[in-house]
């Protein structure tokens, strides 16, 4: 039991040693490699920062509008029974 509860442990600060080694020094492009042209109508090309930035349209804001009341359904012109026979 105690050899298991000692496993245990050691896999845990396993886990938290290699959870906690990630780098936090900012991007650069690999060497002899260089960052993307500069876009068309920009002034500068645009930081490490601001390319792995998701823009608005890659992540939209979440619409929490809730229902207050209920609506009748329109009528639909493709909500048709289905055929009775097929073949």
């Amino acid at each position: 039991m105690t050899a298991r509860i000692a496993k245990g442990v050691a896999l845990a600060a396993l886990a938290l040693a290699l959870a906690s080694c990630g780098g936090r020094q900012p991007l650069k492009p690999v060497q002899g490699q260089n960052l993307p042209a500069v876009p068309v109508g920009a002034a500068t090309a645009p930081t490490a920062a601001q390319l792995t930035t998701p823009s608005i349209q890659a992540r939209p804001e979440r619409n929490v509008e809730l229902l207050t009341q209920s609506r009748v359904r329109g009528d639909d012109p493709f909500d048709l029974p289905p055929e009775s026979d097929p073949h």
